[in-house]
């Protein structure tokens, strides 16, 4: 929309911009899921020092609050919720804090080792939270998106069942098709079995579509919810 003078006025169209930070927290979501699939190794583990333990249980409680959060954080975004650009500014700002804090923590132990992959992936997810706050900024038409006062959405609660519903249904049809898929594939590939390596494919591919499966089942679910016609706002 622009004025007769051919200048967008502020809190006009922002170009689909403001959707950036969804598509950021889906990934934020995918990447904790898989750590939380990939984690079972760590409860079988006895020989990690006290300091790497503390730092990988660390992670797994982060993972849960960051996919619990994020559903919230869902449900607001496919209801066009006004709220959504202040609530995800908040978890953004919480995540960078982690994301300092857990650099902070590899640099003080002398159990890790300091490696210039770590540093790019942390500054990466710094540098691609402040992007997406800057998007989510006041006036910068994120408030005419994210606002749809003539419809009365869903309650958030009801998001998050259905995307916890939807996240659960996904996993298991994922894992499992993932697992037939990557057995036809080793078998049609001739992946060796030597030293169980045909089998260790085979829970790798299903591991992945367990991950993309959850993924799109909480999406699914809240994208089904909140398709339906709503009543108008009193």
């Amino acid at each position: 929309m622009t004025t007769g003078t051919g200048q967008t006025p502020a809190g006009g169209p922002d170009n689909g911009l403001s959707y950036v930070p969804v598509g950021w927290l889906v990934i934020v979501m995918a990447w904790s899921l898989y750590g939380l699939a990939s984690a079972s190794w760590l409860f079988g583990s006895s020989s990690l020092p006290d300091a790497v333990l503390y730092f990988f249980l660390g992670g797994l409680v982060v993972n849960v609050i960051t996919v619990l959060w994020g559903l919230y954080l869902l449900g607001l975004a496919f209801g066009r919720s006004a709220r959504f650009p202040r609530q995800f500014t908040i978890w953004q700002v919480a995540l960078i804090v982690w994301v300092l804090a857990r650099q902070a923590y590899v640099l003080a132990m002398p159990s890790f080792v300091f490696t210039a992959r770590s540093l790019l992936i942390g500054g990466a997810e710094i540098a691609i939270g402040l992007l997406c706050i800057y998007l989510l900024r006041r006036g910068s038409g994120a408030e005419a998106v994210y606002a749809k006062p003539q419809t009365e959405a869903p309650p958030v609660y009801v998001s998050i069942v259905a995307a916890l519903l939807g996240i659960l249904l996904g996993a298991v049809i994922g894992a499992v098709g993932g697992f037939l898929a990557g057995s036809v594939i080793a078998d049609v590939a001739e992946v060796s079995c030597f030293e169980g390596g045909c089998g260790y494919f085979a829970v790798f591919i299903g591991l992945a579509g367990l991950v993309v499966g959850a993924i799109a089942g909480g999406i699914l679910a809240v994208w089904l919810v909140h398709r339906r016609p709503r009543k108008p706002a009193v």
